[in-house]
């Protein structure tokens, strides 16, 4: 059985970058929604006993869409900090950035650029493959690297519930304005 994780910070400790109205409709209905969904989806389907990415892997139709939204929405919920320790990366993840995109802000903008002309409703990946080679994904729904044997990194979810109370239909807006919240050590750790 899986549960509903845990945030790692206060309900209102991203404000005004996520408001507390949001957090608790994204994270305490939509994930909540998902987690129960696929609890109820996995008796009989031979994946019970499988870790969530492994279900997200083999998985598909509504077990999919169910586990993947889970792992979407967890790594997502915990990339993100109050206060982060590091306003960019360091290491092996910065230096890798700046040889594939040549500097940070330029990383930022496309990875932006790609949130904003993703139509419709999914998510926006930085990623990487076997080698640490680094990509950005646009993926629909429910989609995500792990589907497609990459390793995820860094999300921003763009389904409207994630910022319309929050920016209405500036979805732009949303998506600068978290760069301000992400927790580069957890992006890092990720990586390496």
């Amino acid at each position: 059985m899986f549960t509903l994780i845990d945030l790692p910070y206060a309900p209102d400790a991203l404000e005004p970058v996520i408001s507390a109205q949001t957090l608790a409709f994204h994270h305490g209905k939509h994930l909540q929604a998902y987690v129960d969904n696929l609890n109820k989806l996995l008796p009989g389907s031979g994946l019970e006993d499988l870790p969530l990415e492994q279900i997200v892997a083999k998985a598909s139709g509504a077990l999919f869409n169910n586990a993947g939204q889970i792992l979407n929405h967890e790594m997502y919920f915990t990339q993100f900090a109050p206060q982060p320790s590091s306003p960019e990366p360091t290491g092996n993840l910065l230096a890798q950035i700046q040889k594939q995109w040549d500097s940070l802000d330029a990383f930022k903008a496309e990875f932006e650029a790609k949130g904003v002309s993703l139509f419709g409703a999914g998510w926006v990946w930085l990623q990487a493959d076997e080698a640490g080679q680094l990509s950005i994904g646009q993926y629909a729904n429910a989609d995500n690297p792990v589907a497609h044997g990459l390793k995820p990194l860094l999300t921003f979810d763009v389904w409207e519930h994630a910022y319309y109370l929050d920016y209405q239909n500036r979805r732009a807006a949303h998506l600068s304005a978290l760069w301000q919240i992400v927790n580069w050590k957890e992006i890092e750790r990720r990586y390496n």
